[in-house]
């Protein structure tokens, strides 16, 4: 009996039932048999050694792939897990997942790690990779997996089995020869050997069974592991430089913002911080009034019932922040902007003339995030979105939306940031709407990126629960991708705050509403920016654009007069007329990265001239007072009034 194989490029094959994975590829080639991990038959992930009960469409997992990636760092937790357990017995293991870029375990133990335990550990998982265990895969009855986890004192295991796996379901474990196994869904490598030693243990965290904070604190270790050493090298780097360009760093040393523990998830934006928030708010009004956007502004607080119509009361309530007022009055601070949106769409009648309006508005939000997940600028609890909502007709979505693509890739491009890819992010399993509604709502947003010239990258089940979704992954200066803009096509909140438009045959319909943005959160952005350019912003950008200072006091009053000119040019300038060596000044300023620092002497006086120095180089230009304040102020113009937008 044979089965058939359909591979990637369309080619079909027959193979013998039962035939393996590892042994296709044998048979394709020996040394595509050496770079492989894993198998999809039907999407389904498959291990090499495990015979393949049927035929289907087959893929090889590479493993410098993404796939590939997650095998190994999944067969690296495992291992992980492994040498801990033979270093420090009585530990129990709990959950090991994958990550973006590595793994964690997570450890029930009475005494503490430490960071100085990770040379030990990391040692003993290589030599668990010189043994190169066979990886065997076992499949377990219910009441047997957990009688067996609960004799080798497996207490939290034993717990997953009983509470989560259904009757009748199979479990399948995972062992390393008879050295050790753990509960798993697989896909693993053949044998530990295959796993390489390109890994590295990274940190200590603390974690709560089942993420709740009522539970037992467990210790999670954290890892990185690669498909070879120059990978792991270059990640190693790549964090190293992330390291230097921490926006929580930057922000302080910057004088920018500031987070302090009475006031959690909350941003204290100093003069210079702010400055560079107007600049990035001004550019963007100008950018959406150029494109036909309204800007409006929504109460803070609103009260229940008000929620309770959106549906954010039923959906939302753990995030929001609650209130009550002497009278009795159940409030919350507003967690987005769209249902407010739609109350000044109500306002008044509006026909399908006014469609698209688009509105936008710089709006303050509140949401509760708990605050062991609280970062910096990257995740907080208040912040202010660019936010927009476009209301139009059905047969406005296509145009709308890849207009909209075509706004945010230029604000993005100005902002310096490349955009990486969009995604569509599709049907959830937990979702509003029939398999109609999401098959049309999803190909009017795949229409509208092809539209503006764009091929999305399906993400299969990240939609919203009302609408799919298109998000903007942006790549910064070191090759880390950021997730900064997006657009939804909704229509559950305008049927559920009844908004009507009149029709051109006199009906009233119900609009759809695009929700939008381009930014996102306006602190978030800024924590990209400040990481992207490390501090060192473009001049347009720079909260402080110039600072002149001197070199001995007598030229104290022309560099006031430099300053002025600069400054009635419309520059921001700061002087320094400290009584200290012009090389000190100049050293403490490019801490602070300013982008160019105007020196001034004596002779620059008489000359009516100044020399100027940018940052990050060691070399200065003398020009007149006049030639500087236009070069200056043609460097420092921000990219759309630069185009004439």
């Amino acid at each position: 009996m044979s089965i058939s194989l359909k591979f990637p490029d369309g080619a079909e094959r027959a193979y013998d039932d039962g035939v393996t994975p590892l042994a296709v590829a044998e048979g394709i080639s020996k040394s595509l048999a050496k770079k492989v991990v894993a198998a999809k038959i039907d999407g389904a992930w498959w291990d090499l050694t495990r015979p393949l009960e049927g035929g289907g469409k087959f893929e090889l997992v590479m493993r410098d792939s993404a796939d590939g990636l997650e095998v190994l760092r999944h067969d690296a937790a495992h291992v992980l897990a492994q040498a801990v357990q033979e270093l420090f017995p009585g530990t129990q293991v709990t959950f090991g997942p994958v990550t973006e870029d590595g793994f964690y375990y997570d450890f029930a133990r009475d005494e503490p790690f430490s960071t100085d335990d990770f040379e030990k550990i990391e040692k003993r998982m290589k030599e668990i990779v010189d043994a190169d265990l066979p990886i065997i895969r076992t499949v377990w009855k219910k009441e047997d997996a957990i009688a067996h986890f609960k004799s080798i004192g497996e207490i939290y295991k034993a717990e997953t089995i009983d509470e989560v796996i259904k009757p009748g379901e199979p479990i399948t474990v995972y062992s390393h020869g008879d050295k050790w196994g753990d509960l798993c869904r697989g896909p693993h490598l053949p044998s530990t050997g295959k796993l390489g030693k390109a890994f590295k243990l990274m940190k200590l965290a603390g974690a709560y069974w089942r993420g709740d904070q009522n539970n037992q604190q467990l210790q999670r270790i954290y890892g990185t592991a690669w498909a070879d050493e120059k990978q792991l090298e270059e990640h190693l780097l790549r964090l190293e430089e992330a390291e230097k360009r921490d926006h929580r760093k930057l922000g302080r040393q910057m004088d920018l913002f500031h987070m302090q523990e009475e006031g959690r998830g909350m941003v204290f934006w100093h003069e210079k911080g702010l400055t560079l928030w107007r600049t990035i708010e001004a550019y963007m009004r100008r950018r959406l009034e150029k494109a036909g956007y309204v800007e409006v502004r929504t109460p803070q607080v609103l009260d229940r019932v008000f929620w309770e119509k959106s549906g954010h009361w039923e959906n939302y309530r753990a995030n929001m922040f609650v209130c009550e007022t002497v009278e009795g009055e159940e409030l919350s601070l507003k967690p987005m902007n769209c249902p407010g949106h739609v109350q000044i769409f109500k306002f008044g009648q509006k026909s399908y003339r006014d469609l698209p309006l688009r509105m936008g508005e710089f709006g303050a939000c509140h949401r509760y995030e708990p605050s062991g997940s609280l970062h910096g600028l990257m995740r907080v609890r208040a912040f202010t979105q660019d936010d927009a909502h476009i209301f139009c007709r059905e047969d406005q979505i296509v145009e709308e939306v890849a207009a909209f693509i075509k706004l945010a890739s230029s604000v993005h491009e100005d902002f310096g940031l490349t955009r990486d890819h969009i995604t569509l992010g599709t049907r959830p399993e937990k979702r509003a709407g029939s398999d109609e509604f999401w098959d049309k709502t999803e190909a009017q947003l795949l229409d509208a990126a092809r539209q503006a010239g764009v091929e999305p990258v399906i993400a299969e089940g990240d939609g919203a629960f009302y609408a799919p979704k298109l998000d903007f992954q942006l790549r910064d200066a070191i090759g880390r991708t950021w997730t900064c803009g997006t657009i939804q096509n909704d229509y559950v909140l305008p049927e559920r705050l009844g908004a009507e438009y009149v029709a051109e045959d006199g009906a009233k319909h119900k609009p759809v509403m695009l929700h939008r943005a381009i930014c996102g959160s306006l602190e978030r952005f800024i924590g990209v920016l400040i990481e992207n350019y490390a501090g060192a912003f473009p001049m347009w950008l720079a909260p402080v654009q110039i600072v002149v200072t001197t070199i001995t006091s007598d030229a104290d009053g022309y560099a006031a007069e430099v300053a002025a000119a600069l400054r009635a040019a419309g520059l921001r300038v700061d002087v320094d007329l400290r009584n200290e060596k012009v090389g000190y000044k100049i050293r403490e300023h490019s801490l602070q990265k300013i982008p160019v620092i105007a020196v001034v002497g004596r002779k620059e006086a008489e000359e009516r001239k100044v020399a100027l120095r940018r940052f990050g180089s060691q070399e200065q230009s003398v020009v007149a007072l006049a030639e500087a304040v236009s070069l200056l102020l043609e460097e420092a113009t921000p990219p759309d009034s630069r185009r004439g937008d």
